[in-house]
Parts: C-alpha cells; sequence; structure tokens
C-alpha cells in the first residue's frame, strides 16, 4: 500500500508499505495490505510501518522517523487522523 504521512508543517513520509501499526484512541491496531477502508482518530504514539523496500534515511531528514532496521521504521507523533483507500493510506499528523 501506498503511505503518506502528512503535517501542517511538512510531508513527513511517502512510500510503500506491508503493514502499518498506528496508535488508535482506543489502543493500537495494524493495518495490512488490502485491508478495507477506514477512517480513524489517532492519538500521540508511535506509527510502525514495515517497508516494501529498503529505508533511504538520506531522502528523510525528518527527526520524528527512526529506522529500526532496513525495512522498518517508526515515526513519532502527536495525534491525528488516518484514512485509508484502496490501498493509499493518508496520515494527517500533528
Amino acid at each position: 500500500m501506498q503511505v503518506e504521512i502528512l503535517t501542517p508543517v511538512s510531508s513527513i513520509y511517502s512510500g510503500t508499505a506491508e503493514a502499518v501499526s498506528l496508535p488508535g484512541l482506543d489502543g493500537v491496531f495494524q493495518v495490512l495490505n488490502g485491508h478495507a477502508a477506514i477512517i480513524s482518530a489517532l492519538k500521540k504514539g508511535v506509527v510502525d510501518i514495515d517497508l516494501s523496500e529498503k529505508f533511504d534515511a538520506e531522502k528523510y531528514s525528518s527527526e520524528q522517523i527512526k529506522s529500526t532496521s532496513s525495512n522498518k521504521i517508526s515515526v513519532s507523533i502527536n495525534g491525528g487522523v488516518v484514512e485509508l483507500q484502496n490501498d493509499k493510506m493518508i496520515i494527517l499528523a500533528e
């Protein structure tokens, strides 16, 4: 799925992923490729992304992104909203 993480100031990340774990208001939930359409509020926490390809650290300079391995990153957010439709996920984060 295509994943985009946006803040009011900039685009933090854009790329493809196999799975994304998100900090929902009622707890952490995971979304995989082919998941049904969803809209959910997010609380402060970490978005864990299992990437489809190797992470290119030189392309992203945000302090919010931590690379935990060559195929996995964690992005700290202060809340927001996620929308997934047709394998395209957009996270509007604070």
